[in-house]
């Protein structure tokens, strides 16, 4: 995704001049309630107001602002946060009132849930204490009506003037129609332009006009009193995508659940599941295919490459989303060469917004957008890994032509200048300067830290389409179309260039560098993409091990995850988007393609960091976070603009599951494989409601060791143990 901080020239570089006026706001404090597209998001007290607070439908806000007071006494708040992905609740003490001794007697309790189009909250008054007390309560409301691009820009908005409505709020312009109700009804409704919405830190459109709803209250010794606040939003324009149907959300991590010796990992598992379906989006062209959006709240759309990496880990959980998301994707495939919109025959998009984002002077992208190197070949593997975990071959079989443009873009286009490796280059003039994963404009660099100059080939993008070519060439084969041979024979040519012209050295030893740059010479920066190559069949045994090696060192593995640049190295800052924080996902793929090539010492060591970090984060893990380590930190700092709930950080809980079981299906051929050698520290472990096709299966690893599975009684299924390597075990 797009850097999340920008100097004025666009490089992303550290500024040394004084900070801007616009400045994106922070989230790593924020309660965040979402049910796709929409989204509350709050102070930890839940009062909604400053900064990046509101309530969002489709990249607009709804609400600016929707606090709760009790006045006249000192409003104490004591909990709060998220109870699933759509629920929250806080609870705050009203001092002074009811009391006759030191401990509280009355509390606010509000409790909210975000459905698409609606925010519904509760509030409650307790009167726990042996007197009556009374209770004026006031609640406050505004609307900008502002663009999530407007939030994220930290760029000053107009508020919107209210107007009363049956007994409520309403906020409207030519697009959006915004309504606050309250059941029951208020004993006053204010609507004066001249209140200030209240005190704003931020200095952004608190201070505009605000409406209020009044309640004056009166409770007995034990008494309780209940409000029910309803904001709805009705949108002209519409979203770019549906909300998934309720039963979508509900079956995307049905029955998933994961029993082990470490309740961290567990507890990452089960937070994960929950927001997963929270994420979930509808292809308004057949809403029964969905994917998952990107994250919150920056990113709750399409993205090619999110959504597909997302939907590839999940795959042990079912292969519906994954169908949905290579469907969803298919019907927006490339079809013709627009310089304006980057897109190109077989290509697959970047990112699909209601409107273009205007991210900066030099930044500006149209509403859908195909500036990504990588979600070309994304597609084409993950159509063959759901193959393998059992999509149906008529699903598959219609898809192959998709597949087939795919695997043409990557020579006819990925690779525009004829030299065998795929590059990128932003022809726009204000699109993404870099168009991988790391797509921050101070991301691909040398070990000095000079930046790299376009066009750039990224080493992870080589194993990608080296992974395509040899997952389409099977599709191919097995689907009795031609051009297998011929992808296999591009595929082995891609390796050989790949090794003679990506591998450099230091003074620790031979590594892949993380790119080619524009003179076609290794841009040496040591970094986490090495990690996506293993696995992918690029590299050979010898140099597995070295990039196995350099994963586990101190420089990039921080306790926590792997830095995506090496500290030490030029530009490396903990705090920087790609130049040395955490993304889960990186880390997490880095573990599965080091599973998958025998190298389980470090695959363990980087897991284990993974779950260490979702204890901090109650979970749930952000998009990421910061690159400081253990040496220096118990727990990891936030960074501070993150998403959270993220796809693919959430998805990699069951990436990390699959490493540690050791699974690998072949559906087709009617097999299994379980070997469970990251399981150790894990074990005894049960993980249940896992997906082979249609077939729901569990798999139990003892204390000794020894994985059980049940479920599959047509499947052969390997199941291989300290003491059963080998030995076929089926129920």
């Amino acid at each position: 995704m797009e850097t999340t901080v920008k100097t004025h020239d666009g490089t992303g570089a550290t500024s040394t001049s004084a900070p801007p006026v616009e400045l994106q706001p922070f989230l790593h404090d924020a309660c965040l309630t979402i049910c796709a597209p929409s989204m509350a998001v709050s102070r930890p007290d839940g009062q909604i107001g400053g900064g990046p607070d509101g309530f969002y439908h489709g990249d607009r806000r709804g609400l600016s602002r929707l606090t709760v007071l009790a006045e006249g006494v000192p409003n104490a708040p004591i909990s709060g946060g998220p109870d699933t992905a759509e629920r929250a609740s806080f609870r705050t003490v009203l001092r002074g009132l009811a009391e006759h001794s030191p401990d509280p007697a009355v509390t606010l309790e509000r409790r909210r849930r975000v459905e698409a189009g609606e925010l519904r909250e509760s509030l409650t008054v307790v009167n726990a204490g042996r007197t009556a007390a009374s209770v004026q309560l006031t609640v406050c409301a505004a609307s900008d009506l502002a663009s999530l691009e407007t939030v994220k820009g930290g760029r000053p908005s107009r508020s919107v003037s209210p107007a009363q409505e049956a007994g409520g709020l309403i906020w409207a312009d030519d697009e959006m129609t915004v309504r606050l109700t309250a059941e029951p009804a208020p004993e006053d409704v204010r609507c004066d332009p001249r209140r200030s919405g209240g005190e704003d830190p931020d200095g952004d459109s608190g201070d505009g006009p605000a409406g209020e709803l009044r309640y004056r209250i009166e409770l007995a010794a034990g008494e309780s009193w209940t409000a029910t606040l309803r904001c709805t939003v009705e949108d002209a324009k519409g979203a770019a995508f549906r909300p998934a149907e309720p039963r979508a959300r509900a079956a995307l991590a049905a029955d998933a659940a994961l029993d082990s010796a470490d309740r961290g990992l567990d507890h990452w598992f089960a937070r994960s599941c929950s927001d997963l379906g929270s994420l979930l989006l509808a292809d308004p062209q057949d809403t029964d295919d969905t994917f998952l959006a990107a994250g919150a709240p920056w990113f709750l759309t399409l993205f090619g490459r999110d959504s597909l990496i997302a939907a590839r880990m999940l795959l042990p959980l079912g292969t519906g989303l994954a169908a949905g998301t290579l469907r969803t994707l298919a019907r927006r495939q490339g079809t013709r060469t627009d310089p304006a919109t980057e897109e190109q025959p077989g290509k697959i998009l970047h990112e699909v917004r209601r409107d273009g984002l205007q991210l900066s002077d030099d930044l500006a992208l149209p509403p859908c957008y195909y500036g990504t190197v990588d979600a070309t070949p994304l597609w084409v593997t993950l159509l063959h890994d759901a193959w393998r975990w059992g999509m149906s071959p008529e699903e598959v079989e219609r898809l192959l032509p998709h597949a087939e443009s795919a695997l043409a873009w990557m020579e006819d286009h990925g690779d525009a200048d004829g030299d065998g490796f795929l590059e990128y280059v932003d022809n726009t003039g204000h699109g993404l300067a870099n168009q991988g994963w790391k797509d921050s404009g101070d991301a691909v660099r040398h070990s000095d830290g000079r930046l790299a100059e376009p066009p750039v080939a990224l080493c992870e993008v080589q194993a990608y389409a080296h992974e395509a070519a040899v997952g389409g060439a099977a599709l191919l084969r097995a689907f009795g179309r031609p051009g297998a041979d011929r992808w296999e024979e591009w595929a082995e040519r891609l390796k050989s260039r790949f090794r003679d012209r990506f591998w450099v050295e230091d003074a620790q030893g031979p590594y892949p560098a993380i790119a080619l740059g524009s003179d076609k010479q290794p841009l040496d920066a040591v970094t986490s993409n090495m990690g996506h190559l293993l696995g992918t069949g690029l590299l050979d045994a010898r140099e597995s091990r070295l990039v196995a090696e350099r994963l586990a060192g101190p420089e990039l593995d921080s306790g926590f995850g792997l830095r995506t640049l090496a500290e030490g190295s030029g530009g490396y800052s903990p705090l920087g988007y790609h130049i040395g924080t955490v993304w889960p996902h990186d880390t997490a793929m880095a573990v599965r393609g080091l599973a998958r090539s025998g190298h389980h010492a470090a695959a363990e060591s980087l897991a284990a960091g993974l779950v260490r970090a979702s204890v901090s984060f109650d979970g749930r893990l952000p998009e990421l976070f910061a690159g400081h380590g253990t040496a220096l930190d118990a727990r990891p700092a936030p960074y501070p603009a993150a998403c959270r709930p993220q796809a693919w950080a959430a998805a990699s809980a069951v990436a990390v599951l699959q490493a540690v079981l050791g699974l690998d299906a072949d559906a087709p051929g009617g097999r299994l494989s379980v070997r469970p050698e990251l399981a150790a520290g894990y074990r005894p472990l049960h993980a249940r409601g896992l997906r082979l096709g249609e077939k729901r299966f569990a798999v139990e690893v003892d204390a000794g060791g020894t994985p059980h599975v049940t479920g599959l009684p047509d499947v052969a299924v390997t199941a291989a143990g300290p003491e059963s390597a080998g030995r076929p075990e089926s129920d």
